[in-house]
């Protein structure tokens, strides 16, 4: 029986970095270059040929960077390669991330011809004046426009990303970007708070980040957030993640629970046969002539995972969902209850309130999801101590 399998693809082109980013990404690509990255990136897929034999593919990601600068005709070849070698379930889902201002008709109708079914569109603010400080390269309309053409082109799971805790934003501005994302019924909505990264323009420019919200102002948005989306029918499924019933990214939800995924291109991580690695970050060296022989060479940090890192992972991404971790599952995979492992920290955050559980599920209250990084950070304490 084949075996289930995410893939994701990294396409580290941008128009512009963003003040705040410090994800893979490099801005100013020619034509030529998308051109030779691509057709390296085919060449790494060539080496599961015999490999994907064994497996189904039941959801793809095509993450950057920003996937829709890609000149049009890339996205068909890739998924030309992709349809070669992989065998992909009926009805999987398949995402594209993409920026307001570099869709295009054209570019959409390709998209859905491909397979592609859902898109995530990175509004980030409604704020015009918040979308300059970050240093995006389009404005709330240039969004607008682009999210009606992808209903004109028969997208109907569409995802809205937006930020909190903005340079210069106020609860008052949040809620109206909200409201505008509400208004459009995207089918997902996901909220992120904006972290600070050193070696960032923004990390850099002192008198933004003396605007920046209070914490207290920052949590307030989340509360304001919960309410607003439970009231018109979006079920938080992750901290940080809402979605109408039924579309919850299932891509995603890999990750969380644990599930295998093999990652293409510069940067790329992978978790596959009991291994974790990623692809060099080197762009010389990913553009480099290798062969199939040597493609190990482009792998980097290879990890087998220990049963005690399997652990701290599971509980360390699980608890992000508020589904929670099963303890069922937990059991299954590891073959120990979970309270031998972790009774003591769990009855600790119980007794505080910041977590619950059930017979089925061990999940944070609304009150651990203000400290999550703290009750999950103990988690991985908690293992160090035990093994």
């Amino acid at each position: 029986m084949k075996q289930p399998i995410s893939l994701y693809i990294h396409i580290p082109f941008c128009m512009r970095k963003c003040s705040y980013c410090d994800f893979l990404s490099f801005s100013g690509c020619s034509e030529q270059l998308q051109k030779d990255y691509m057709h390296q990136l085919f060449r790494e897929m060539d080496y599961y040929k015999e490999i994907a034999k064994d497996y189904r593919v039941q959801t793809i990601f095509i993450g950057g960077g920003t996937p829709s600068l890609l000149q049009e005709g890339l996205m068909e070849q890739l998924f030309q390669q992709i349809y070669s070698i992989w065998r992909i379930e009926e009805g999987a889902e398949i995402t594209i991330e993409s920026n307001p201002g570099t869709l295009s008709v054209k570019k959409l109708i390709e998209y859905r011809t491909c397979g592609i079914n859902r898109l995530s569109i990175g509004l980030q603010s409604a704020d015009n004046e918040e979308l300059k400080r970050l240093g995006r390269i389009h404005n709330y309309e240039q969004f607008v426009a682009n999210y009606k053409l992808a209903r004109e082109a028969g997208f109907q799971n569409i995802n809205v990303d937006i930020m909190a805790a903005l340079p210069g934003q106020t609860q008052s501005s949040f809620g109206k970007t909200l409201a505008k994302v509400v208004d459009l019924k995207p089918e997902h909505i996901s909220v992120y708070s904006l972290i600070v990264e050193e070696g960032t323009p923004l990390a850099e420019n002192h008198e933004l980040l003396s605007t920046l919200p209070t914490e207290v102002t920052e949590r307030r948005m989340y509360k304001y957030t919960k309410s607003i989306l439970n009231s018109m029918g979006y079920e938080r499924y992750e901290i940080s993640n809402y979605a109408k019933p039924g579309y919850a990214c299932r891509h995603n939800q890999v990750y969380w629970k644990g599930g295998e995924y093999l990652g293409f291109g510069l940067g790329a991580a992978s978790y596959w046969n009991g291994m974790r690695f990623e692809n060099t970050k080197d762009m010389q060296e990913y553009m480099a002539d290798w062969t199939l022989d040597d493609i190990s060479m482009l792998r980097k940090n290879v990890v087998l995972d220990s049963r005690k890192s399997q652990m701290e992972e599971f509980m360390f991404l699980g608890l992000r969902l508020m589904q929670g971790v099963s303890k069922e599952e937990f059991q299954r995979r590891f073959d120990v209850p979970m309270d031998e492992v972790y009774g003591q920290v769990i009855q600790t955050y119980v007794e505080q309130g910041l977590l619950t559980w059930n017979q089925e599920y061990l999940r944070l209250t609304d009150a651990g999801i203000d400290v999550s990084n703290v009750v999950m950070a103990d988690f991985l304490l908690e293992a160090e101590e035990i093994f």
